[in-house]
């Protein structure tokens, strides 16, 4: 938990001048964003021509916006003079707030703070727009280490409407309460996190791409097929492998690797053996025109889905676990004009619809003593309206494979089938994902409301990890969670307690604690 220190201020001035070293994307983004604020903007950068280079390219952007009539002449004349460049460290001395977007090296930013300390006022403050250092680490090196502060921006920082404000373990109360504002001002949304490996968003993130790669090291399905799953089925803006693909795997692989190793080896976080050799292989994704997928004209290459099976109607038994279930499925088999058998034991040639929740189709076949060649599993934990999900045991025929798939598809809903898995993709994705976030909870890293609000802003999910547990239901999560761990014995799939606690009192995940 981080420590604020009190301050004497009871009124913290705003913050007005602001001061950016650095301008590569991060601080180009983060300037044009103060400068729209209504700021007055110091660039600094050490090499020769950079600020220049940033000024015409933000210039740029606002003689567009300003062809496009989103901005007018007044404001562009505005913005404009409000860039300064500082042409030293020197001229960021009346600075009310300095914001460091260099390289991210521990060494290179607490060296320029030191330097920075010696140019500006006692009450300014320094800010670092790291991403996965420890602030208290940055600030250590200062010589007035309460004024040191996170503040984490995502590109494109314009539309990313979110700004992680994270104070180190001896920021001052004054400072924090001046950044936020400051965050406020620009017209984004403050996360308040802790000094924690990957702070919020990166934490929060770290399921959706290490669970797919395990996924894909099972060779449950190809990256394609689990990105359709999700984006189709789930409702996330991008599945993980194109997500991998477009932010480069030079740059994923690294960031995978740093936080699992900052958290000691939590196997929450493990990476994947799949992405060293695809690293050394060259395979980056988008800027090297293969990763996961193949790239043509900077566009990915989809290939078709398969088509609906032509098969002859079978009676059709369907597991009664789950009852909700078995209504979806009844209704949807009566529809389709199939056979349905009431019986409690399926006779010798009916399809067995089974409806497993963290169990593979195997298992949940042989529990019931069930026929597993003639067993089928349908994901029923996203429902039926959307892309439909299919698993097969390893025993199952191809005539009662392409059955399900013509069941389930010749209503023209998208069937993607997969092998056997413990749990389906979304049931994993979706369990892994509402697993991290509750336990970000549980470490007080950030506030229930500011950690769903942060993750939908910051990574496009559809909802926030606490919420989207509360949409399948927690009950549901934890069962896929506890089925998962008992059958790999894989401490990856342990529910964290907040999950838990809230899930056996029937309690939103979102409540907070009560002390």
């Amino acid at each position: 938990m981080t420590t604020i220190t009190s301050s004497e201020d009871k009124n913290p001035q705003p913050l007005k001048t602001v001061g950016i070293v650095g301008t590569g994307a991060m601080g180009r983004g983060i300037a044009q964003l103060a400068a729209q604020s209504g700021m007055l903007v110091y660039l600094y950068d050490s090499r020769e021509g950079a600020v220049a280079e940033a000024q015409d390219f933000i210039g740029g952007l606002w003689q567009r916006k300003l062809e496009k009539q989103s901005l007018n002449q007044a404001q562009v004349e505005s913005y404009t003079t409000s860039l300064v460049n500082a042409v030293s460290l020197d001229g960021m001395a009346s600075c009310d707030i300095v914001i460091e977007a260099i390289v991210e090296k521990l060494e290179a930013k607490q060296v320029l703070f030191k330097q920075l300390e010696a140019v500006i006022a006692d009450d300014a403050v320094l800010a670092t727009n790291t991403s996965s250092l420890s602030v208290t680490a940055i600030a250590a090196g200062c010589r007035l280490p309460e004024r040191v502060i996170g503040f984490h921006f995502f590109n494109p920082v314009p539309v990313m409407k979110i700004v992680e404000v994270i104070p180190g373990l001896r920021t001052g109360l004054d400072c924090l309460e001046r950044v936020e504002a400051l965050g406020q001002a620009m017209g984004h949304y403050t996360a308040r996190a802790t000094d924690t490996p990957g702070f919020l968003v990166n934490h929060a993130g770290r399921a959706f791409s290490t669970e797919a790669l395990r996924i894909l090291g099972e060779s449950v399905a190809d990256p394609m097929t689990i990105d359709r799953v999700l984006v189709d089925q789930g409702g996330f803006r991008m599945g993980p492998f194109a997500l991998l693909d477009l932010t480069g795997l030079d740059v994923s692989h690294a960031v995978i690797e740093s936080i699992y190793h900052q958290y000691y080896e939590e196997p929450r976080f493990r990476p994947s053996p799949l992405t060293r050799p695809r690293l050394d292989a060259g395979l980056l994704g988008r800027k090297s025109g293969e990763g996961f997928y193949h790239y043509e004209a900077g566009k990915p290459v989809l290939h078709d889905e398969p088509p609906v099976p032509e098969v002859t109607p079978l009676p059709v038994w369907i597991s009664p676990e789950d009852g909700a279930a078995h209504q979806a499925l009844t209704a949807l088999t009566k529809a389709a004009g199939w056979l349905i058998e009431d019986g409690s034991v399926p006779s010798d040639t009916a399809l067995c619809l089974l409806t497993p929740l963290g169990e593979d189709a195997t298992t949940c076949a042989l529990r019931q003593g069930l026929d597993a060649s003639r067993c089928m599993a349908v994901d029923m934990l996203g429902g039926l309206e959307k892309r439909r999900s299919l698993m097969a045991t390893p025993a199952t025929q191809s005539l009662y494979q392409d059955a399900a798939r013509h069941l389930l598809g010749n209503d023209g809903t998208a069937v993607s089938t997969f092998n056997d898995s413990n749990g389906f993709i979304l049931q994993r994705m979706v369990a892994c994902i509402v697993n991290v976030g509750a336990d970000i909870a549980q470490q007080g890293v950030a506030a229930p409301e500011t950690i769903d609000r942060a993750v939908e802003l910051g990574l496009g999910y559809p909802r926030g990890p606490l919420s989207m547990g509360d949409y399948y239901g927690s009950r549901h999560i934890l069962t896929i969670l506890d089925h998962i761990l008992a059958a790999t014995g894989d401490p990856r799939y342990r529910a964290s307690p907040w999950l838990r606690r809230r899930a056996l009192l029937n309690l939103p995940l979102t409540t907070p604690e009560q002390n």
